[in-house]
């Protein structure tokens, strides 16, 4: 599994991304369900947010992400960055 970031940021007035809060955090559920996304949340100040997400292939990560609601209405750019964890805590 690969290891990547992907960094939300805003390019809509906060009143405009509220409008579309629900949807990303229903697709935000999803990507969790797939075992995708770790973990995620606003930066602060509230410019975007981040999500810690892994996948087999950089393709199969970008073609999820781009379903997010924030980038398919255009309120988001979002970048995503793999990098490789030196260490990680096994939970269970």
């Amino acid at each position: 599994m690969k290891n990547f970031i992907i960094d939300l940021e805003y390019k809509a007035p906060i009143e405009e991304i509220e409008k579309h809060l629900d949807p990303h955090m229903d697709y935000i559920h999803v990507g969790r369900d797939k075992g995708y996304f770790i973990s995620w949340g606003p930066k602060v100040p509230r410019s975007g947010g981040l999500i810690i997400a892994r996948a087999e292939t950089r393709e199969e990560i970008e073609a999820f992400a781009a379903t997010d609601p924030f980038i398919v209405e255009g309120v988001s750019n979002m970048v995503i960055t793999e990098f490789v964890a030196r260490r990680e805590i096994k939970h269970g």
